[in-house]
C-alpha cells in the first residue's frame, strides 16, 4: 500500500500551493469565497483510541458505501481487515466492541472504524440512521468479515 500513501502524500501536496506551504489551514481550501471546508476528523486512531496499521502492501482500492439501518436495525459481529472511515448523515448508531466498548453516534459525527477488532453496530433511535463508509484497502482484500 506504499503506492496509497504515495497517492495522498501527493494530493496534500497538491492542494497546498508553494506560496502556502507554511499554512495548513490553505491546504482545505479555507481561502476561496463561497467554499468552506470542515474537516471532521483527522488521526492516527480508531473510534477506541488504538492506533492504525501501517498500510499494506498491493494495488490500492477505495470502496465508498452508503449505508442504512432501519430503527431497530442491527449488524451482527464482525471485523475490518482494511482502514475505513465513515461520517453519519442522518439518525443514531451505536456501535460496541466484545470487550465492551461503546461509543454512539450522533448525526454529522465521524467514525474512524476499528481495524481487525470484533464489534457489531445497532440503530437503536427512531429514525433510519445513513451513515457513509470510506474503505482504503487493496484488491482482493475483504472491507468486512463476519463472526461465525
Amino acid at each position: 500500500m506504499k503506492a496509497i500513501q504515495t497517492i495522498l502524500l501527493i494530493a496534500a501536496c497538491s492542494l497546498a500551493l508553494p506560496t502556502y506551504a507554511q499554512d495548513t489551514s490553505k491546504r482545505y481550501y479555507t481561502d476561496i469565497p463561497g467554499v468552506k471546508a470542515n474537516v471532521l476528523i483527522k488521526t492516527s486512531k480508531a473510534w477506541n483510541g488504538n492506533m492504525l496499521p501501517a498500510y499494506g502492501e498491493g494495488q490500492p482500492e477505495i470502496t465508498i458505501v452508503r449505508y442504512e439501518f432501519a430503527p431497530g436495525a442491527s449488524i451482527p459481529m464482525h471485523m475490518h481487515p482494511v482502514i475505513n472511515a465513515g461520517v453519519l448523515l442522518k439518525g443514531e448508531l451505536t456501535v460496541l466492541t466484545k470487550s465492551g466498548e461503546t461509543i454512539t453516534l450522533k448525526a454529522g459525527e465521524p467514525l474512524v472504524e476499528l481495524f481487525k477488532e470484533w464489534h457489531y453496530g445497532a440503530n437503536n433511535g427512531t429514525e433510519t440512521a445513513e451513515f457513509i463508509v470510506v474503505y482504503a484497502g487493496t484488491v482482493g482484500t475483504p472491507l468486512v468479515v463476519r463472526e461465525h
